[in-house]
């Protein structure tokens, strides 16, 4: 029977790894040393580090640096990673040891030791191929956890923005729908002049599409790479080619359009980019939450709220109350984008927290960043397409409120006055009354111009009620 361990050494000595395991003793000691989440690492950050790894062998190929056989294996492991083959070999903990160096470690393992079998030899022993000397060439753990951190960004931004356009355009779409329904808009909670609930809508959609191109706008600062900066961002170590052509087939392995740092030294410093690229998301997260808020004090009810709106029914409401329907997506929403902002606080502060040539916080700043992405895409797309996309008006309850406004006195003043206003509002809601029934009860204007002047549709657009003023 074949051994369930083999062992390996590093400079710290011996230790057991898993036979079957294709990580090695670096990647065992961070496993032991790190048990704090259980969560393994996003796939992205797994992604984005083989994509280096596979870019800088090309590169070593083209340069004689690294002969052929050595560097075909490599780029053929890197092709079986990159196939989602090996995905339970990528098992160290996002809260590690700072800079990213276990992580780092673990993909060259992976790939070092992968390589080997590609050429005959034997997991563990890493030769032809090894982890350091050879997957990790004219590279550090510091160079390439900052372009890992930008390109996983990058590959997922496709995604996010797609799914906040599709909803971006779903509330644009009821904003056109229920543009003729007219309803009470509110300030403070309280009444304020008629507005429409297409007018509503309309605004959320622009709010997601100011949201969208501030985040579009950030993500273009992460498209400067740092690679070939190697320990400081000086590129000792580093061949004078290495940096372009590395971007170069960085480009073709990715799709994306990715320019070569000009300045390596302030790539490898400062986490600014990445802070400000999650910051953004954090606006956008915000404006999200304050839709799915506003969503669900509009449904308020049935019967002892304002009940403006009619959302999905998506899953039964309550263990014990039968009959009753949650605003259920809405309220996922608002945690989603709870999270959303706590994680951008801790990339923020984890990007101040850099000191002179490195940030060693990048771990929790890679995985919080795209930690937001992921969830933020996927509550977009569910927001969507199981609440948004099917909201109906309930006409009948907008047109009863907005009658009942008492700040349907506002469009009085050019006529009467702000005191004689303010005292007609006060004395609707102590008397129950419908401001345009006080109008006509105490003839403040003239019968045939009352139902002009408290127009409610008129209300909801630029101009004087009646033409006064």
């Amino acid at each position: 029977m074949a051994a369930s361990t083999r062992s390996e050494k590093d400079p710290l000595g011996n230790k057991d790894v898993p036979s079957d395991a294709l990580y090695g003793v670096q990647t065992v000691r961070a496993q032991e040393n790190f048990p704090i989440s259980g969560l393994a690492p996003l796939w992205p950050f797994v992604m984005a580090q083989v994509w280096i790894k596979r870019a800088a062998a090309m590169t070593h190929r083209m340069t004689g640096r690294l002969d052929a056989p050595r560097a075909d294996a490599i780029i053929a492991a890197a092709d079986e990673v990159l196939a989602r083959k090996h995905d339970a070999q990528f098992i160290v903990d996002p809260y590690q040891a700072g800079a990213g160096t276990s992580h780092n470690m673990n993909v060259n393992e992976v790939l070092a030791n992968r390589a080997n079998e590609i050429l005959g030899g034997q997991r563990g022993t890493y030769t032809p191929v090894h982890p350091n000397d050879h997957v990790n060439m004219a590279q550090s753990t510091n160079d390439t956890i900052p372009t890992n951190i930008r390109l996983a960004c990058l590959s997922q931004l496709a995604a996010f923005v797609e799914a906040f356009e599709g909803l971006r355009v779903a509330l644009a779409a009821k904003g056109r729908e229920f543009d003729h329904v007219v309803k009470a808009g509110r300030t403070h909670l309280q009444d304020a002049m008629p507005i429409r609930l297409g007018q509503e809508f309309t605004a959320y959609a622009g709010s997601l599409d100011r949201g969208i191109r501030r985040v579009k706008e950030a993500a273009g600062y992460l498209r400067d790479l740092g690679i070939g900066g190697s320990a400081v961002g000086t590129g000792v170590t580093v061949e004078n080619e290495y940096p372009a052509l590395t971007v170069e087939h960085l480009r073709a392995i990715t799709g994306l359009d990715l320019p070569v740092g000009e300045d390596r030294i302030q790539l490898m410093q400062s986490m600014g980019d990445v802070a400000g690229f999650s910051a953004a998301m954090r606006v956008l997260a915000i404006d999200l939450s304050k839709i799915a808020s506003d969503l669900r004090i509009m449904v308020m009810g049935p019967r002892t709220g304002i009940d403006e709106i009619k959302l999905p029914a998506v899953q039964p409401g309550s263990s014990i109350m039968p009959g009753k329907i949650n605003p259920s997506v809405p309220e996922m929403v608002n945690q989603v984008c709870f999270q959303v902002m706590g994680l951008d606080t801790t990339v923020a502060i984890a990007s101040e927290h850099g000191q002179l040539e490195l940030n060693v916080m990048m771990p929790v700043i890679a995985f919080n960043v795209l930690l937001s992405m992921r969830i933020m895409t996927n509550t977009a797309r569910v927001f969507n397409e199981k609440c948004v996309s099917g909201i109906e008006a309930h006409e009948d309850m907008c047109a009863y409120w907005v009658e009942r406004s008492a700040a349907l006195a506002t469009a009085l003043m050019p006529h009467i006055g702000y005191a004689r206003a303010a005292e007609l509002s006060k004395q609707s809601v102590k008397e129950g009354v419908l401001v345009r029934d006080m109008v006509r009860r105490d003839h403040l204007l003239p019968d045939d111009q009352i139902d002009d002047v408290l127009d409610l549709r008129k209300m909801t657009e630029i101009g004087v009620p009646g033409g006064g003023g």
